[in-house]
Order: C-alpha cells, then structure tokens, then sequence
C-alpha cells in the first residue's frame, strides 16, 4: 500500500449523505446479540431515557442510542451489525 492509496475521509460526505437523507425506519438491521434481522421500524423504542434506546423485539438487546444535544447528535450502533439501506438506482453505472 502506497501513500496515495486512500482518499481523505471528506470523500466520504457526499455518499453518506445520500445513505442518511432518508427514512431509517425502511432500513433493515441486524442484531449483534441474537442475529435477528427486521426492519428498525419493528424495534422497540424506549424514550424515556437520555435520548433514544431502540432494542431488538426477539432478545431485548439495545441495537441503537440516540441522544440529541441542541446543536449536534450521538448515534450508537454498537448493538447493530449491519444496516441495510435501500436507495433508488444508481442513474450512472460506476
């Protein structure tokens, strides 16, 4: 690997913004606990903390925190091992 084989994680804002401009609860997600996959809309949402606790509904592991600040937010996925985001075709082949 050369210096010049990665890019600046700049690089980074463009297609991420396109990922999280879009309604999470059509994301499907893994739980790093029990392995039970589901829309995140079909967690279980607990609110009544500091911020977000979203758990798995099969083992009630938390997959997801966050807690919002007045001018910026902490998402936590640790519980999460993936998250499939489903986008609209790509219109230029890459």
């Amino acid at each position: 690997m050369t210096e010049q084989s990665y890019l600046d994680g700049n690089m980074l804002d463009g297609p991420l913004r396109e990922v999280f401009a879009m309604d999470v609860s059509a994301a499907t997600g893994r739980c790093a606990s029990c392995g039970a996959t589901g829309p995140m809309a079909g967690l279980r949402v607990y609110s009544h903390a500091p911020g977000l606790v979203a758990r798995c509904p099969a083992c009630a592991e938390v997959m997801l925190r966050l807690v919002r600040g007045p001018d910026r937010a902490w998402l936590d996925l640790r519980g999460t091992t993936f998250l499939q985001v489903p986008l609209p075709p790509d219109p230029l082949p890459r």
